[in-house]
């Protein structure tokens, strides 16, 4: 890993001047990027709105500890992402000079790489004693997904091949805030693993992507000049705009294949959700191809993150 350089790390600090939080605390929490949560949130809020409504038809009951449980567990890996995806930017020197990119901690001074690995390890030594609880619930399985979750918190952003600097970031995000988390919070409810909730999963974790996916975008020519091999800087500004369109599309057609094998969906409240989402996900799209390596693009991924959560809203309320 490459050092920082001081230069561009004073001259961001000159032209950017962010008002500093006042307190150890507040830093420490704006640090953690409390406003990413939604990823975490999201598919363990669809996952226990399905399981409640398949235990209320079949008389089982609905386990308030191991929802909890996942609920702490999801929200703590994403804070140690968060941390550790940042330490690891700030060592290799890729947020430094990024002129489009959100305010860092690191950057701005608010805390140091030490205390942001510290933090980063902590979280994730939180996550993993909630994730012991349901191991109580859901047998050895569930210890296997849980140690393969927690290397994947670390392993996205830091070690000798890190799946972000690869172009795997986007199978991760999938995978780990989409199908796992859907698939074994539900498992834990009803002891089943369903193929309907991978689908589910699947639908969640390409509107999860597309958070990435905007932000990749935005840094696709200032990652590939450090070795950030994602697919968008790989392949480049037109893939990575049809990417973001096809990721809502998908989600949205895995999304009705499921409400169409659930008799007991409400066909308006699923059309309702699959427009409402629709429309938002075609808004973000044309913003996203409306500028090019522009300030702006901070926006997409905000909307996108706001899509994510009405999405989950929307969805949980129709399998309710």
């Amino acid at each position: 890993m490459t050092q920082p350089r001081k230069g561009k790390l004073e001259l961001m600090t000159q032209t950017r001047r962010p008002s500093t939080p006042k307190t150890a605390i507040a830093r420490l929490f704006l640090a953690s990027r409390p406003q990413s949560l939604v990823a975490a949130v999201a598919p363990v809020l669809v996952a226990l709105a399905s399981a409640w409504r398949d235990l209320k038809e079949s008389g089982g009951e609905f386990l308030i500890i191991p929802a909890i449980c996942c609920l702490a567990f999801a929200i703590f890996a994403q804070i140690a992402t968060n941390f550790i995806n940042d330490y690891a930017d700030y060592r290799s020197g890729v947020d430094l000079d990024e002129p489009n990119g959100p305010i860092r901690a690191l950057i701005e001074g608010w805390i140091t790489p030490r205390c942001a690995l510290i933090s980063g390890l902590a979280s994730l030594g939180v996550a993993s004693l909630f994730g012991l609880v349901t191991v109580f619930y859901g047998g050895w399985l569930i210890l296997v997904v849980g140690l393969v979750s927690c290397v994947a918190c670390v392993g996205y952003s830091y070690g000798p091949k890190p799946l972000s600097y690869i172009g795997l970031g986007d199978v991760a995000v999938v995978a780990f805030f989409g199908v796992t988390p859907v698939v074994f919070t539900y498992y834990l409810q009803t002891g089943t693993i369903s193929w309907q909730m991978a689908l589910v999963g699947l639908a969640v974790g390409f509107v999860c992507d597309n958070i990435l996916v905007a932000n990749n975008y935005r840094d696709m020519e200032h990652d590939l000049e450090y070795g950030k091999r994602t697919l968008i800087a790989v392949l480049g500004e037109r893939f990575g705009r049809y990417f973001y369109l096809f990721n809502g599309l998908a989600a949205i057609v895995a999304l009705c294949v499921v409400f169409s094998l659930r008799p007991e969906v409400s066909i308006l409240l699923a059309c309702v959700t699959v427009i409402i989402y629709g429309a938002l996900h075609l808004i973000a799209w044309r913003r996203l191809v409306a500028f090019h390596n522009s300030p702006e693009l901070t926006r997409v991924y905000e909307m996108s993150a706001r899509n994510l959560l009405v999405f989950a809203l929307l969805t949980a309320c129709v399998v309710l």
